[in-house]
This record gives C-alpha cells, structure tokens and sequence, in this order.
C-alpha cells in the first residue's frame, strides 16, 4: 500500500507543480508564440502519458498485489491489447511532431520583407552587420579576418562597403518589422538566443545558418550564447534594443560603415 500511496503523490505533486511553478518562460516579444503553443500541446500529451502510466502501475500494485490461494494468469500474447497500445503511441507521437514540423517550416520560411542582419559570434562577443545605402551585405569570409577587418569583409566587393558594422556594441532592430538573421562564426560553434524572441540556431564555422523573427514590442533584451564555446561562454552576452522606426533610423546614421572603419584604421597616428 505504501508504494502506491507514493505513487499518487507522485502524480499529485507532479502536476501540481507543473501548474503553480513560477519558473516558466519569459514574457514573449515576437511572433513565434507558435513556438509556445507547441511546447503546450508536448507537456499536456507527455503529461498524460505520465499520468496515466503511473496510476496504472499503481492501480495494478493495489488490484493484483500478492494474496494466499490466488495464482497469476499465463497470457503470452494480447493482440487486441497490442494493437491499441500501438495505436495510441502512434496517434500520441504525431501529436506532438505535427505542431512542430508546420511551426519549423515557417520559422525556415522567410518573408520577402525581411531586412537582412548578419549576427558573428566569436570568442567571446557578438559583432553585426546591416546592408547600407544599397539595401545589400557585401561578401564575407573568415579567412580575410584582420585586427582592422575583424568581421571579414571583402574589401574587393563594392557591395559591402557601406554596410554598417557594429562590433562588440548593441543591435538597434526598429518594432513591428520581420528580420532576417544570418548567423556566422569565425572560430567555434556558438549560439545566437534571446529567450523573449524564442528563435535560436546555431553558429557553424564554415557556413551560413539564418532564421527569422518580428519584433512585436519595444525593449531592451539580452542575448545569451546557447552553446558552450570555451572558458569564456558564460560572459558572451550581448544586447538586442527594439524601438520605433525613427529611433532605429536615428541610432542607424550615428553606426560607421566598414569604409569608414578602413578609413580609420589607415590614417597614421599623430604625434
């Protein structure tokens, strides 16, 4: 009787605090509350499934628990039994991948309005890229990498010369307008995630991962690195700020493009 006392409470106590917790997500500021409605429909399925299980383990300690005189029945096979335990697993699993596979096919799906920003991650800090005047990132790669190109840029391709670079500094994203993330790393794998934007994706040296979001509220907000990267993982943080379009363009005028920073980065020093 113990252990099915213990066994109720067990459910008990599960879901109680599945219901009462104050660990839960953070307050969303995007569209993908798609994301949020899926990971409900997984607890209230797994959440079933566990409670069902375990009251029938229960159940069964408590109807066929040891008594003199009683002897266990042989049934080798139950295809009845099989079949709807098959078939409920089955219908449960779709359950749960269904809302997931249509919410990744529109997290892949990027509007043709999304403005493009680059996001590279290195030990230990997060650097952007906006396109310029021309509305275009120009060519990137790790291998042009220098102390007065830090991000890689090629500087044979007009089309970046006017993009604007921010290293080491906050990302302004102006409110209400879908954005494109290019995600790239110029040493190891890292991980762009704001919890308030739900979206994340890792960063593979070599290659160009993306996905998209909307900003739908104002705010500053932090960025964490999902992927231990080194020593350093727990300090590279960083800081999205979204605001209303004027300010955005305001902040934007003030950001040096990279001809600016080359142009710096040649004159001689004063003496």
């Amino acid at each position: 009787m113990a252990v099915v006392v213990v066994l109720v409470l067990l459910v008990v106590g599960s879901i109680t605090f599945h219901l009462l917790s104050p660990w839960w997500w953070t307050p969303i500021a995007s569209n993908w509350s798609y994301i949020d409605n899926t990971m409900v429909i997984t607890f209230w399925i797994t959440g079933f499934v566990f409670a069902a299980v375990v009251l029938f383990i229960a159940y069964c300690i408590l109807r066929f628990r040891h008594r003199p005189g009683n002897q266990a029945a042989y049934q080798p096979e139950n295809k009845r039994l099989e079949w709807w335990l098959a078939g409920g697993t089955a219908i449960g699993v779709a359950a749960m991948l269904a809302p997931g596979l249509i919410v990744w096919k529109q997290f892949v799906t990027v509007p043709a309005d999304a403005s493009a920003v680059e996001v590279v991650g290195q030990q230990w800090q997060w650097s952007f890229r906006l396109p310029g005047a021309n509305g275009r990132l120009g060519r990137a790669d790790t291998r042009n990498v220098s102390a007065d190109n830090p991000l890689g840029l090629d500087k044979n391709d007009p089309a970046g010369m006017d993009d604007v670079i921010i290293q080491g500094g906050e990302l302004h994203l102006p409110v209400g307008k879908p954005v494109k993330l290019l995600l790239r790393s110029i040493d190891v794998i890292h991980d762009f995630y704001v919890p308030q934007f739900r979206g994340k994706m890792d960063m593979i040296p070599g290659t160009v991962t993306y996905y998209w979001f909307t900003p739908t509220r104002t705010g500053t907000f932090e960025v964490l690195c999902s992927e231990l990267c080194g020593v350093g993982h727990p300090q590279m943080r960083g800081t999205v700020v979204v605001e209303t379009e004027v300010a955005y363009q305001a902040w934007l005028q003030q950001q040096q493009t990279f001809s600016q920073s080359l142009a710096s980065a040649e004159k001689p020093a004063v003496k």
